[in-house]
């Protein structure tokens, strides 16, 4: 394996998640008790435990592929890999999309890589992929 990033749900987001989900609890308790109080905390809490693990991204570059989270491509269909500050990954995410680009992202993580595709079977122009190390991506999907 070349290259491999966990993209993660911040601690800010997640904090922000769970004081909701207590202000939940909190008003399950006011209106039915200590018990069911007790079960829903118990409950929210799982439920952002699962939030936290299904919205993470993982980003491989093995020999001969690329996988981001289920998505997988062989390097040789890869043209081109750009690495995009936060402007620019604003702008193509946006103003200057593509409807038919994949998009591997997620938006607490303003900077990525764009990959061009060169699959002639394939109608997918280019992958936008959120990464945190966008250089360290773009070095190890270079083929030689």
């Amino acid at each position: 394996m070349r290259y491999r990033e966990v993209i993660r749900m911040p601690l800010w987001l997640l904090a922000l998640i769970y004081f909701f989900l207590l202000s939940f609890v909190l008003s399950v308790w006011a209106a039915l008790g200590n018990n069911a109080a007790l079960l829903t905390l118990i409950a929210s809490s799982a439920f952002l435990i699962l939030i936290a693990v299904r919205s993470r991204l993982i980003i491989e570059v093995t020999e001969n592929e690329l996988k981001v989270g289920r998505a997988h491509i062989e390097l040789k269909y890869i043209a081109q890999a750009i690495a995009l500050d936060s402007s620019q990954m604003r702008n193509i995410r946006t103003r200057d999309a593509n409807p038919i680009a994949f998009l591997g992202i997620r938006f607490w993580s303003s900077t990525g890589v764009k990959v061009e595709i060169s699959d002639k079977r394939d109608e997918t122009p280019y992958w936008l992929i959120t990464s945190n190390k966008a250089n360290q991506l773009v070095s190890a999907l270079k083929v030689n």
